[in-house]
């Protein structure tokens, strides 16, 4: 989770894509349509291992735009196949 959010201050949208499931990943994410956020911070909230290759990850990402702040707070669901955590959805709270 703390890398994507990395990537995501950085705009580095070939490692989003990349952590990404295929089976829910998008043709491209438009990182670089103005106006871009400034990502100000990120919470995690809760972990939690459903099985052994399923888990969810609760956070608030803090940002502004314009000036004007934002917070996305999202429960995300990640699967793990071939040794590496994947990216499948989430739903904002």
């Amino acid at each position: 989770m703390r890398s994507r959010y990395t990537a995501f201050t950085q705009g580095h949208e070939t490692y989003l894509l990349a952590t990404w499931h295929a089976s829910s990943r998008p043709g491209s994410l438009k990182l670089d349509e103005a106006p871009a956020p400034k990502w100000v911070g990120l919470q995690v909230l809760r972990v939690e291992q459903q099985d052994g290759t399923h888990a969810l990850v609760e956070f608030v990402a803090r940002y502004k735009v314009n000036g004007r702040a934002f917070r996305l707070h999202e429960i995300s669901r990640f699967v793990l196949e071939s040794g590496k955590w994947f990216y499948l959805d989430g739903e904002t709270v």
